[in-house]
């Protein structure tokens, strides 16, 4: 991989955290890299091939030192690439927040979402679904979580700034199942005990870590499906008759990544408007 970095400041300045936003070219991931950088903090926008959106997320950040990355999350390589590259763009990663997921189209043509029920999928589809998800949507954050983990060992953070924060967003449907998309739930369940596993493992270092399991959320990539008959039902799902907003689950990230929070490492955030109790 060669991340193509861009800047708004050379400079680099120090004020505020140092934040790597994975999968912030849209959704959830670009609202997120705004409430960061609405707090003061410069952030890396992360891609994987939408590279004119995360511009756009990029121009559209209050303050300065921030930078655009690609990297395919699926490759080890380009990983560790983009966990070099973060590094030199912010000086150093106070704050890294997994949220790039993909609903695995079987034939590979992108990232929304592609069906591979077991009753109806072929058995290389069904292989191929399930290879490609959990490299992105499980390996790719534990990868990624070793080498800003090690990074922020190797760095002293700010006076002020704790050693780290770790954020992973899960899903609802890790507990609630996806029948439609089985891999997508089992990757988000392994996630869930992936970040609880790193709680504790990295605790004694100062770095908290904590997951978010979100429900259904309205993006731009939901809208369709919302604005169809199947909307009603699933607005229905949550007492207050509605879905969640990016910005509503951009606040929570930012909230559990705050100085203050780390009591909250190990924790699995149900973040779901009561649609789903356990």
């Amino acid at each position: 991989m060669t991340p193509e970095e861009q800047q708004s400041d050379p400079s680099r300045p120090t004020a505020g955290r140092g934040v790597l936003v994975t999968g912030a070219s849209r959704g959830v991931g670009a609202a997120t890299a705004r409430a960061f950088a609405e707090r003061g903090d410069r952030v890396v926008v992360h891609f994987g091939s939408a590279r004119e959106l995360a511009e756009e997320v990029l121009a559209s950040l209050p303050g300065d030192g921030h930078a655009v990355l690609q990297a395919d999350l699926a490759s080890p390589e380009e990983v560790s690439g983009l966990a070099d590259a973060a590094a030199g763009a912010l000086g150093r990663v106070d704050v890294l927040v997994n949220n790039a997921a993909r609903f695995l189209d079987p034939d590979g043509r992108g990232s929304r979402r592609g069906d591979h029920r077991i009753v109806t999928t072929a058995y290389q589809d069904w292989v191929r679904a399930w290879e490609a998800t959990l490299a992105t949507n499980l390996m790719g954050p534990a990868n990624l979580t070793w080498c800003v983990a090690r990074h922020m060992l190797q760095v002293p953070p700010a006076e002020g700034v704790p050693v780290g924060r770790i954020v992973n967003v899960g899903s609802r449907g890790a507990y609630r199942g996806e029948p439609e998309v089985p891999a997508y739930g089992a990757s988000k369940a392994g996630l869930h005990a992936f970040g609880q596993s790193m709680a504790v493992a990295l605790a004694p270092h100062g770095i908290a870590v904590t997951t978010i399991a979100p429900g259904f959320i309205a993006t731009d990539m939901a809208a369709a499906l919302l604005d169809s008959p199947a909307g009603e039902g699933i607005r229905a799902q949550s007492p207050f008759g509605r879905v969640a907003t990016a910005s509503e689950v951009a606040a929570a990230i930012v909230t559990l990544a705050e100085p203050g929070a780390e009591w909250a490492s190990g924790a699995v955030v149900d973040f779901n408007g009561a649609s789903h109790l356990r």
